[in-house]
C-alpha cells in the first residue's frame, strides 16, 4: 500500500524535459527581429501536470506563425492532443508547446537561459528549466552543424534534439552528435525502389539532377550501381552547384541539356530549398515536359498551376511508407472552423489530399470530371495528407512520451526523485538513455526504433501527384515498394489508378534506342552506351521472337526461319517418292520399258526356231533380255523413302545387272566374230564356238563386278543421308554412296566392258551376213557410252531428288538404247518379214 501511494505521488511530480509550465506562462510574440524564422522552426515541447484542452492549442496556433512552418505547428498540436488523450501514456500529465523559435532565438537561449531575466526578452516564467528537448526542422541543419551551442544550454548539461525532415548523413555521426535523433528514416532502399519503378515501366534512359554535395553524390553512386545491374543508363547527370552565383552562370547550360536530351524521365534528388529547387521551378515555368521522379520533400515544389491528364508531364513521388493517420483534417478545422474551411485548406500551397486505391474516396474521385465544381471536390471528405516531416513530428512526440513514461516508472522504482525534482545534471542523461532504448508501435501500427545504429530496409509508397483545375492537389497512391517481398515481387503498381490518373495504361517510353522487334538483334558501335544500340536483321536461318535480343537463335536442323525471321518452321521432308510427279513419271517409264522387254522376250520365245532368233546365240539373247528387264526394274529401288536396305541394293543391283547386260553384249559380239571365223575353210575356231566359250565371258565379267561390290559393302557401304542444308526449307533424304571410290570403280568397270563391246562390235560391223547384228551392237554401245558420259557432269551439278532422277534416267535411257538398237529391228523382221531364211546353218 505504501509503495502504491508513493508511486501516485511520483506520477504527480514534475519530472519533465523542461520545468512544468502553467497556463499563465506565455510567449509574447512581438515579431522576429532578425527575420530568420524563414530558415527554420524549433519547438520546445513541455509537460504540465493538469489536463490541457484544445483551447490551449487554438490560442497557440492563433499567434502569428510563419506560413512555411505552419503545417508543422498544426501537426505538433494534433499529435500532442492525441498523446494527451491517451490514458496509457503519462497519466495525470499533459504535453504542450508554446512557441516556434528561430535560429537566433535558439542561440539566445544558450546565452541567457541561466540569467535571471529569462532566456527571451519576450518570454517570462518563474522557474528554471531542468530537462531540455528541442524539436527542429531540416532548415536548421547547416546552422546546427556550424555551431557548437546546439547542445549546450547550461554548464554541465545538454539539450536533446529531435529532428524532422529528410535524413541527413552528416547528423548521423553518433560520436559528434550523441544527443541528436533524426526521426526520418535513412533512404536505404530509395535507389532500389526507383530502379524498380523504372523497370516496371520498361524505361532504360533516364536523366538525373542532384545538388553538388556529398549526400547527393552518394545517392548518385547508389543509383548508378543499381542501374548498371539492370542495364539502365543515364542520359545525363546534372550536378547543380550550391552557390547561387555559380548556378546562375550555368543555368542555361543545364536547361539546354535537359531540353536536348531524348529521355522522357528525369529523377530529382536533393534539398528542396536549394539552387536545385530554383532550377526545377525554372524548368517548369519554361514548359519543360518530363516525367519527374521525386521524393516526398519535393511535393510543395511541383507546380499547382497546370491541370493536364497527360502522362508526358506527370510526377511520381516516393515517400516512406507509413500507416494512414486519420482525424488531422477534423482537428485542424476545430481549431478555427470559420478560417479552416474545406476550400481554404484545399488551396493551401502545402496541402495535399491522399487517395489510396482501396479506399472509397478514391473510387469517388474516379467520377471526377473537368467540369466538376470546387464544392463537389471539397465535400468528398478527403483526408489531409500526413506525410514527410509531419509524420516525423508525430513519431518524435510519441517517442518522447514513451521515453518520459518509462523514465517516470523507473524513477518511481529507484526513488531517484528528490521531493519531486530531479537534479539538473542527471535529467538529460537519464532521458537520453531512455530515448536510445525506446522502441514502440505507434497508433498506426508502425514500428519505431530510436536506436539509430540499427539500419532497416525502408518501404516506399509511390504517388502520382495530380492537380485539379481548381488548384487542389491530390496524391494518388499508385503503388508500393517493399524490400521484404521476394525478388521480382517487391513492387506492386495499380494499373487501374495509372489509367485513371493519366488516361492511359501505358506510360510513355523512355529509351535511348527504339526496340529491335522480332527478326532483329541489337548490336553496339564503339562509344555507344550499353542502352543505346542499333538493330540488325538476324543472319540466315536464325530467328528472334522477342524484342531487344542480343543474339539471334539458330533454327534446329529440321526447321528453317520464315521470311520475317521470327519463327522456325518445320522443314518439309523431300525425297523422290511415287507421289511426286517426277517420281511417278520415272516409275511409269521404267515399268513400261520393263513390260516392253518382257513382251520382246515373249516374242523371242514364241519364235525361237526362226533363223533370226537363232542367229548370234539365242541363249545370249534371252540372258540379255532378262538382264534388261531387271535393268528397267532397278530404278524402282531409287524411288520411295530411302532406308539402309534400299540404299545398298540400289548401287549393287545396278552394278551387277548392268554388268550382266554389257558383258552379254560383249559375248554376242564375240559370237559374231567366231561364227564367221568357223565358216571359213581351214579354220580351227569351230571348237570355241560350239563349246559355249563366249558364255564364260558373262560369268567372268559378272564375278569381277561382284567382287568389287563386295569390297564396297565391306568397307564403306551406301547409307541414308539427311541433307538439311542444300535446299532452303526442305530436308532432303538421299542415299550416299559411302565410298565414292568404290562407286566410280563400278562405273569405270562398266565403262571398260562397254568400250570393249563397242570396239569389237565396230570391228565386225562389215562382216557379210544377213543376220549380222554387229552394227546394232555398235550403236547400242555407242548410245550406252554417250548416256553415261553425259551422266557424270549432270549428276555432280544436281542435288537431292533431281540427282536421283538423273541417275534413274541414265539407267532407263542406256537400257532402252540397248533394247531398241538390238531387239527392235529383230522384232520387226520376226513379226513383219517372217519368210526370210539364212544361206547357211546358223550356230545355236
Amino acid at each position: 500500500m505504501f509503495i502504491l501511494i508513493f508511486l501516485l505521488f511520483l506520477l504527480n511530480t514534475s519530472v519533465l524535459m523542461v520545468r512544468a509550465i502553467h497556463p499563465w506562462c506565455f510567449w509574447k510574440q512581438n515579431g522576429d527581429k532578425d527575420g530568420d524564422l524563414k530558415t527554420g522552426c524549433a519547438f520546445l515541447p513541455r509537460t504540465v501536470q493538469e489536463p490541457v484542452e484544445k483551447e490551449y492549442f487554438r490560442n497557440i496556433l492563433d499567434i502569428q506563425t510563419p506560413t512555411e512552418n505552419y503545417k508543422f505547428a498544426l501537426a505538433l498540436a494534433f499529435t500532442l492532443d492525441e498523446v494527451n488523450r491517451n490514458p496509457d501514456l503519462l497519466p495525470n500529465k499533459s504535453l504542450i508547446f508554446n512557441y516556434c523559435m528561430s535560429v537566433s532565438q535558439l542561440y539566445s537561449l544558450s546565452q541567457n537561459l541561466g540569467q535571471d531575466s529569462g532566456f527571451f526578452p519576450n518570454y517570462w516564467c518563474k522557474e528554471d528549466i531542468a530537462c531540455r528537448v528541442v524539436l527542429t526542422g531540416k532548415k536548421m541543419y547547416l546552422q546546427v552543424v556550424r555551431s557548437t551551442w546546439y547542445f549546450m544550454l547550461l554548464p554541465g548539461s545538454y539539450v536533446i534534439q529531435l529532428t524532422y525532415g529528410p535524413f541527413h548523413p552528416i547528423l548521423s555521426d553518433q560520436e559528434k552528435f550523441p544527443y541528436l535523433y533524426q526521426m526520418a528514416p535513412k533512404d536505404t532502399s530509395l535507389a532500389l525502389a526507383m530502379v524498380s519503378i523504372i523497370l516496371h515501366f520498361s524505361w532504360n534512359w533516364v536523366g538525373l539532377v542532384i545538388s553538388d554535395n556529398d549526400q547527393d553524390t552518394q545517392f548518385l553512386s547508389d543509383l548508378r550501381r543499381e542501374l548498371e545491374k539492370n542495364t539502365i543508363c543515364f542520359a545525363f547527370v546534372n550536378m547543380i552547384p550550391i552557390s547561387m552565383q555559380l548556378y546562375m552562370s550555368r543555368a542555361e547550360v543545364y536547361y539546354n541539356q535537359i531540353m536536348t536530351s531524348s529521355t522522357k524521365v528525369v529523377i530529382i534528388y536533393g534539398d528542396s530549398d536549394s539552387t536545385l529547387a530554383v532550377s526545377f521551378r525554372m524548368w517548369e515555368s519554361r514548359g519543360v515536359q518530363r516525367i519527374w521522379v521525386i521524393t516526398s520533400q519535393w511535393d510543395v515544389t511541383t507546380s499547382k498551376r497546370d491541370f493536364m491528364l497527360d502522362s508526358s508531364r506527370m510526377t511520381l513521388a516516393f515517400a516512406h511508407h507509413h500507416g494512414e493517420i486519420s482525424g488531422f483534417k477534423n482537428f485542424v478545422q476545430t481549431m478555427n472552423p470559420l478560417k479552416y474551411t474545406d476550400e481554404y485548406l484545399a488551396r493551401l500551397e502545402w496541402m495535399n489530399f491522399n487517395c489510396e486505391v482501396s479506399t472509397s474516396n478514391c473510387k469517388t474521385l474516379k467520377n471526377y470530371s473537368l467540369n466538376a465544381s470546387m464544392e463537389w471536390l471539397v465535400v468528398q471528405t478527403f483526408e489531409m495528407a500526413f506525410n514527410g516531416g509531419l509524420y516525423d513530428i508525430y513519431n518524435a512526440v510519441y517517442a518522447l512520451a514513451h521515453a518520459l513514461h518509462e523514465m517516470v516508472l523507473q524513477q518511481a522504482d529507484t526513488q531517484l526523485m528528490d521531493n519531486g525534482k530531479e537534479p539538473v545534471s542527471s535529467c538529460w542523461k537519464v532521458l537520453n538513455s531512455f530515448l536510445k532504448k525506446t522502441q514502440f508501435t505507434n497508433p498506426v501500427r508502425d514500428r519505431v526504433n530510436m536506436n539509430q545504429k540499427e539500419e532497416h530496409q525502408e518501404e516506399y509508397d509511390v504517388f502520382q501527384i495530380w492537380n485539379s483545375p481548381h488548384g487542389i492537389r491530390f496524391k494518388v497512391k499508385i503503388g508500393k515498394y517493399s524490400p521484404y517481398f521476394p525478388h521480382g515481387q517487391q513492387l506492386h503498381v495499380s494499373e487501374d489508378m495509372i489509367e485513371w490518373a493519366t488516361g492511359n495504361r501505358q506510360m510513355p517510353p523512355s529509351v535511348c534506342s527504339a526496340d529491335c522487334g522480332p527478326g532483329f538483334r541489337k548490336f553496339w558501335q564503339e562509344g555507344m552506351a550499353v542502352c543505346c544500340f542499333k538493330c540488325s536483321p538476324c543472319p540466315e536461318n536464325e530467328i528472334s521472337n522477342e524484342t531487344n535480343v542480343d543474339q539471334c537463335v539458330k533454327c534446329p536442323e529440321d526447321q528453317f526461319a520464315n521470311t520475317e525471321q521470327n519463327q522456325c518452321i518445320p522443314k518439309a521432308v523431300i525425297f523422290l517418292s511415287y507421289e511426286d510427279p517426277l517420281g511417278m513419271a520415272l516409275a511409269l517409264m521404267a515399268l513400261c520399258f520393263s513390260a516392253f522387254t518382257a513382251l520382246v522376250l515373249g516374242v523371242f520365245l514364241k519364235h525361237h526356231d526362226t533363223p533370226i532368233v537363232k542367229a548370234n546365240n539365242r541363249k545370249l539373247s534371252y540372258i540379255l533380255l532378262i538382264s534388261l528387264f531387271f535393268c528397267f526394274l532397278c530404278p524402282l529401288l531409287f524411288i520411295g523413302h530411302p532406308n539402309s536396305a534400299t540404299c545398298m541394293l540400289q548401287q549393287i543391283t545396278f552394278g551387277v545387272v548392268f554388268t550382266v547386260a554389257v558383258s552379254t553384249v560383249l559375248a554376242k559380239t564375240v559370237t559374231v566374230i567366231l561364227a564367221f571365223k568357223v565358216t571359213a575353210p581351214g579354220r580351227r575356231m569351230r571348237y570355241f564356238l560350239f563349246s559355249g566359250a563366249p558364255n564364260y565371258i558373262i560369268a567372268i565379267c559378272t564375278l569381277i563386278q561382284v567382287i568389287i561390290c563386295s569390297v564396297w559393302l565391306g568397307t564403306s557401304p551406301p547409307s541414308v543421308s539427311i541433307d538439311a542444308t542444300s535446299e532452303h526449307g526442305n530436308i532432303i533424304i538421299v542415299c550416299t554412296k559411302g565410298s565414292v571410290t568404290a562407286f566410280y570403280c563400278v562405273l569405270g568397270y562398266l565403262a571398260c566392258l562397254a568400250q570393249m563391246s563397242f570396239t569389237v562390235a565396230f570391228l565386225s560391223r562389215n562382216l557379210p551376213n544377213t543376220f549380222n547384228e554387229a552394227k546394232f551392237l555398235t550403236f547400242s554401245m555407242l548410245l550406252f557410252c554417250c548416256v553415261w558420259v553425259t551422266f557424270l557432269p549432270v549428276y555432280h551439278s544436281t542435288k537431292g531428288k533431281v540427282m536421283v532422277a538423273v541417275e534413274i534416267f541414265s539407267i532407263v535411257a542406256s537400257s532402252a538404247g540397248m533394247l531398241g538398237c538390238i531387239f527392235v529391228p529383230k522384232c520387226y523382221k520376226i513379226l513383219l518379214k517372217p519368210a526370210k531364211k539364212t544361206l547357211f546353218k546358223v550356230p545355236e
